[in-house]
């Protein structure tokens, strides 16, 4: 019997950052790495979102740009609730999460069963999307997201991926919604 590994769901697409100071955060990857434009979407909730399994009322706010085919995320808390970004599991100013985009959220689970890893944080993304972020056993700093999109989101992040494409560093930090 082979045993499914969690990288076998699919590629890293997403490196994430919980930076103390957002805006410096913004400053440093547009200014000095030359990524962006971010787009910053605020106060966001998941639904029927849990931490360790009990339900909680986290909100955060996240900007998304794209280094190559690779996105760059940035996340700010907005409330205290239990979540990844609040507690232990609140890694500052360093590589905080890394996200596998994946087909099926249900492959996700049974792939982080076998690998023995603990889901952290689960809930709902948009109407038909699914997000899970599993501790795969080294403890905090080392969380990994597994995102199942929602519909439309391709083009949302075909949309920011394609601003960074000879972006002219205005802007750099865009709402979006």
């Amino acid at each position: 019997m082979t045993v499914r590994k969690i990288t076998d769901l699919g590629p890293v697409g997403q490196l994430a950052y919980l930076p103390q100071d957002f805006d410096a955060a913004v400053k440093y990857w547009t200014e000095t790495m030359g990524v962006g434009p971010f787009y910053l979407m605020e106060n966001v909730a998941l639904g029927e979102a849990k931490y360790k399994g009990v339900p909680t009322g986290a909100v955060f706010s996240i900007a998304i740009a794209y280094w190559g085919d690779v996105q760059i995320e940035l996340v700010r808390p907005e409330n205290q609730e239990p979540s990844i970004y609040t507690g232990e599991y609140a890694v500052t100013d360093q590589l905080h999460h890394i996200c596998i985009f994946v087909d099926s959220i249900a492959e996700a689970r049974a792939a982080c069963a076998e690998a023995g890893a603990e889901i952290l944080v689960e809930g709902k993304v948009g109407a038909d999307g699914e997000v899970i972020y599993v501790d795969p056993g080294s403890g905090p700093g080392h969380v990994i997201e597994l995102l199942q999109n929602m519909t439309g989101a391709d083009g949302i992040f075909q949309m920011i991926k394609d601003a960074g494409k000879d972006w002219d560093g205005k802007d750099p930090l865009r709402k979006l919604g």
